[in-house]
């Protein structure tokens, strides 16, 4: 169940006048405002065209947690009526107020979703209940009044009264959720339209943003323990900042993924390159982004062979980044040998991705994962203690190795005397 912290009187004091209150104290006609948002993206991305940015944030307002939206739910063309979508979501940051992104991003009709709760306590849309999203948009919902704690499960429902699909979906979440109907309730391990909360924070300083393919969504992690790198990275943090994994499993730096390849179902989705404007630049709080990119260009076909293009995407990625006032801090990309698609060629790829990353020429700092994990008798190997079976994707203590790998003053971008 997720875990509730009291705030009795907190709550006592403002449920008689929470849709007031949200709307004086948290502006909540200026969130209002950026509600359909248009889509943005690169012109030359055929899904960009079709992309959603979740409105910027002001203020106080900082990510506590996020879901990047992957594709449409297959076999859900017609979504969920009558439903009750129970998306369970683990925070980084706590807040004493919270509100939440809904995606429609996949669909091809307007979504209505006519109920929708944080830990239940009711949430609205520009003062009403009930929302209507158009195909292809997103909206972000009115602040309400709740206590989020930090390092916590908290629930997030919707309920969709009409036939609407596809669903919008991130698959492969290692997280328990639920579905649940007039019959029954069942457990998923999809996230379903929801894509970001953020919560109020007057103490934060800030939100680590980190985007990344499997390694970074936590591929060979056991479901519900939050053992993937970024979960860890906040504890590490103390949950003085808001960490946003970004992660995709299958997801490419230059290239799009296709859905589906002789017959395999893929679901990397949009480049990160074609979604770092939404998934990046528009998150709530960010301060920093944490790149892990570019193991899926080196061995998924087809794949790049020239390591300069893939570190001038990263470095692409970068100047980007630093336009908007981030930092970037970026990862080495880990040993695959033993996986079906590793070659020496490949390999030899990888490495000198990886010097060019060591060498200081693209990003304001780096993270040695590379070091971390691999086998110190076969460094083209992961170290046998951290393989979560298929040579490529890591256990929980492959991900524990590297959020420990993580130089806490280069991620918050201060002197290390002052990191505790």
């Amino acid at each position: 169940m997720p875990r509730r912290q009291g705030y009795a009187l907190l709550i006592a004091l403002v449920a008689g006048t929470a849709a007031l209150a949200a709307a004086v104290a948290f502006g909540t006609s200026l969130v209002a405002e950026q509600r359909q948002t248009p889509l943005t993206g690169t012109e030359n991305h055929a899904a960009a065209r079709n992309q959603a940015a979740p409105a910027h944030s002001t203020g106080t307002w900082v990510v506590t947690w996020t879901g990047a939206p992957v594709s449409a739910e297959p076999n859900a063309a017609q979504g969920y009526p009558g439903r009750t979508i129970r998306n369970i979501v683990h925070t980084s940051i706590g807040g004493d107020a919270a509100r939440i992104t809904l995606s429609n991003l996949f669909g091809a009709a307007p979504l209505v979703v006519d109920q929708a709760a944080v830990n239940t306590r009711p949430v609205t849309f520009r003062g009403l209940p009930t929302v209507t999203v158009a195909a292809g948009r997103q909206v972000v919902s009115d602040p309400v009044v709740v206590p989020v704690a930090p390092d916590a499960d908290l629930e997030v429902t919707l309920r969709t009264p009409y036939a609407a699909g596809p669903v919008t979906q991130h698959p492969n979440t290692h997280q328990t959720s639920y579905l649940a109907d007039a019959d029954g309730t069942w457990s998923t391990t999809r996230w379903r339209y929801l894509t970001a909360v953020d919560v109020r924070n007057e103490a934060s300083a800030g939100a680590i943003v980190a985007i990344g393919d499997s390694l970074t969504a936590g591929s060979g992690s056991t479901t519900d323990a939050n053992s993937r790198w970024p979960d860890l990275l906040a504890d590490r943090l103390r949950h003085r900042y808001g960490v946003a994994n970004q992660g995709i499993a299958g997801n490419r730096l230059l290239r799009d993924s296709p859905l589906a390849v002789n017959g395999v179902r893929k679901v990397g989705g949009l480049s990160a390159a074609g979604r770092f404007e939404r998934d990046v630049l528009s998150v709530a709080g960010a301060k920093t982004v944490i790149i892990a990119l570019g193991i899926n260009d080196v061995q998924q076909s087809p794949q790049e062979t020239d390591p300069q293009r893939i570190t001038a995407g990263l470095r692409a990625l970068t100047e980007r980044a630093h336009a908007r006032g981030l930092r970037v801090v970026g990862a080495t990309l880990t040993p695959f040998r033993g996986y079906r698609t590793w070659t020496p060629e490949r390999d030899a790829v990888r490495l000198a991705v990886n010097e060019e990353i060591r060498s200081g020429g693209i990003y304001d700092a780096f993270i040695d994962f590379d070091r971390a994990v691999r086998d110190p008798y076969a460094p083209d190997r992961i170290l046998p203690d951290y393989d979560a079976g298929d040579r490529l994707h890591f256990n929980d203590a492959g991900y524990r190795a590297m959020a420990q790998a993580i130089d806490l003053a280069a991620v918050e971008g201060i002197p290390k005397a002052d990191v505790f």
